[in-house]
This record gives C-alpha cells, structure tokens and sequence, in this order.
C-alpha cells in the first residue's frame, strides 16, 4: 500500500520539503500546525489560547481533507516553549475533544518554534474508509 499526500488550501500550505499530511497505512500523520490564519498566511494575534484554537482549526481541516476528524486522532503530540502555558493548553483540549474518546498526548518543552510562536501540535489519526 502507498501513501496518499494531503493538500488543502483550509490549512497553512508548506514553507519547505514536508506536506500537510500523510496518509498510510491507514491513518493520517500531520506535519505540526501553528496559529497560522491560511487567509492571510500570518501568525494571528490574539492570546495564547487562540493561538490552540487556529493550531486545532488548522488540523480540522487537514483531517478532513483526508477523510478523518478529530474523533479518529489517535496521537498528539504538542510543543510548548513555555511550560508555564499548560493549564491553557488543557483547557482548549477539554473544550475541543470529548473526554470518553480523548486521544494519548505528549507535551514538550522546546527552545524555539516557527516564526516565533509558542505552541506546535501534530497528530496522527485513523483515516475513514
């Protein structure tokens, strides 16, 4: 079986060698999303919990593009550079996914993230057939 790359005008498009996403196998993996409005191709303003919610948006719609949804994540993997910013993160978490099909999660600390922001997210799901 072979890959299927995904594309969608809904999500930031690619600065480099790396797609939005991936489907193998039967499940999507998709590059790290940050606060990047598609529209306008910048980082939005706003505060710190916004910025989670245009990074959950952003995967939305990649997974739909793939045939998925949030439902199917199976994996998160969330990069912070300030750990300070947890409680926040929880927050959007638990007001984005159901509790009963929440999904496992790592979240590091890092030094630094594109274009300066503060939060990256990736995931992997299970594609619908």
């Amino acid at each position: 079986m072979g890959k299927k790359i995904i594309k969608t005008d809904k999500a930031p498009l690619p600065v480099g060698a790396y797609n939005q996403g991936v489907v193998a196998n039967g499940l999507i993996f998709t590059a790290g999303q940050i606060a990047i409005d598609p529209s306008t191709g910048k980082l939005i303003e706003g505060s710190f919990k916004d910025r989670v919610n245009q990074v959950f948006d952003n995967l939305e719609n990649i997974l739909q593009a793939a045939e998925s949804d949030m439902t199917n994540v199976v994996k998160f993997t969330v990069f912070l550079t300030n750990l300070k910013n947890y409680v926040d993160v929880n927050e959007v978490f638990n007001s984005r996914l159901d509790e009963a099909i929440s999904p496992a999660r790592s979240l590091v600390e890092v030094s630094a993230l594109p274009v300066g922001t503060d939060v990256e997210i990736e995931c992997v799901a299970i594609v619908n057939e």
